[in-house]
């Protein structure tokens, strides 16, 4: 094939992707307004007509800059690419004159300087004007500089030596060096989810025991009912940087964690809470995280397969605006357009993860009390404005979760299966 197939596939492929995000932007902002004036029957005695409308006001003005931004990513991705911009930052990085695998560091170095700048005003549009404008915001210039350098620091470390690695395998393993490289992923990916909460996650937020109480009594107990064992109960200080509120695991193994954000214990009462990490458990207990991982091991196989393929391919590399032909190009390159080739993917990944949160709550509501998950959930939607009309079309291509109004009905027939089985 010669390069210009290449160039126009991937042009198809790019206009594509960015015409059904325009017109999926377009239908879910257009919905949101639509129905901005009237919060649907099933909220209306817990969110107020104008907590509804500021959640639409702010759905609307993040997909408005998002749109914004998205034509910048878009005009400097082909500049990256078809424009050459990739060329340019490698000439820079062979002028060092050191060695292919240290050049490939270097260019490494320049190409991720470069992604921050241009990513900066977007980070500081959405934290420092929109989240600010809506009360979320709680990031301090030191806390968000900080943030910054740590992050720097913490790439530079880690992702120093894994990228050494990944050249060193690609240069000496022959042509079976993605095979090697996708084992040695594997391992540092497991290593990195087994050390992230008591080494990775501590550089960037305080995490405390969880404090002893109503909240801690029904947790452990909820526990010993699903027979889950972990390291500890935690709460992370998320309010230093925003008013949402989540909950999470992390590690696995004897490492393994459950964390709660200080702002949702501050909006939830016990069982509320309780609900909540019965729901985290069901993902646990339905095997949702190992498939998860395997899956993206899945992904990363057939990924790395595919590069190891297209690695000596002159034509597909020029077709992409790239003439100078590296390991660390190769690498670059293939994980710039491979998300462009798979954008129509999104839906069926979208699918899946919603079955996942179907499971969950249905096993919260054997563990717990499916109405204490309502009304956490409830909660939750009014206290991060997540909109609670949500075009349908963009709910079902993007959404991980189901929008509020199925979900909740969702959780409404289990309470009623339940309550009917324990009348009988």
């Amino acid at each position: 094939m010669e390069a210009s197939f290449f160039t126009k596939i991937f042009l198809v492929a790019l206009f594509v992707k960015s015409l059904i995000e325009s017109l999926l932007d377009k239908r879910n902002m257009d919905h949101i307004i639509k129905h901005k004036n009237e919060v649907p029957e099933k909220f209306k005695d817990q969110i107020t007509l104008a907590d509804h409308q500021k959640a639409a006001s702010y759905s609307v003005e993040k997909i408005k800059a998002s749109q914004v931004f998205h034509l910048v990513d878009l005009v400097v991705f082909l500049g990256l690419t078809l424009m050459g911009g990739l060329e340019l930052i490698n000439h820079f990085a062979m002028g060092f004159s050191a060695t292919p695998i240290v050049t490939g560091l270097i260019f490494f170095a320049f190409l991720g300087i470069f992604s921050s700048i241009v990513s900066l005003p977007k980070t500081l549009y959405f934290t420092f004007v929109i989240e600010e404008k809506y009360g979320f915001n709680k990031t301090t210039w030191k806390t968000f500089l900080g943030d910054m350098l740590k992050g720097a620091l913490l790439t530079v470390i880690l992702g120093g030596p894994i990228a050494y690695a990944i050249l060193w395998l690609m240069a000496k393993m022959g042509s079976l060096w993605w095979v090697y490289t996708f084992l040695f992923l594997s391992a540092v990916q497991l290593l990195l989810i087994f050390i992230f909460p008591t080494f990775i996650a501590p550089i960037f937020n305080k995490f405390t025991p969880l404090e002893e109480g109503e909240v801690k009594n029904k947790i452990l107990n909820l526990l010993a009912r699903c027979g889950f064992k972990s390291s500890g109960l935690f709460v992370m200080d998320a309010s230093k940087r925003s008013g949402h509120g989540n909950a999470y695991f992390t590690g696995f193994g004897k490492n393994k964690r459950i964390v709660f954000f200080d702002t949702l214990l501050k909006s939830l009462d016990a069982e509320e809470v309780e609900a909540v990490l019965a729901h985290e458990l069901g993902h646990m207990k339905k095997k949702h995280v190992i498939k998860g991982m395997i899956k993206g091991f899945l992904f990363s196989f057939i990924g790395l397969a595919v590069l190891g393929y297209l690695k000596n391919n002159t034509a597909f590399f020029n077709g992409h605006g790239v003439q100078t032909i590296t390991d660390y190009m190769a690498l670059t390159l293939f994980s710039m357009v491979a998300g462009t080739y798979t954008f129509l993917l999104t839906p069926l990944s979208s699918y899946t993860s919603r079955k996942y949160e179907y499971e969950a709550d249905q096993f919260a509501s054997e563990n717990a009390q499916a109405g204490k998950l309502i009304s956490a959930l409830v909660k939750m939607y009014k206290d991060n404005a997540s909109s609670l009309t949500p075009d349908p079309v963009f709910s079902k291509f993007y959404y991980s979760h189901p929008p509020a109004l199925e979900r909740v009905s969702f959780l409404e027939k289990l309470q009623g299966v339940r309550t009917e089985v324990r009348a009988n």
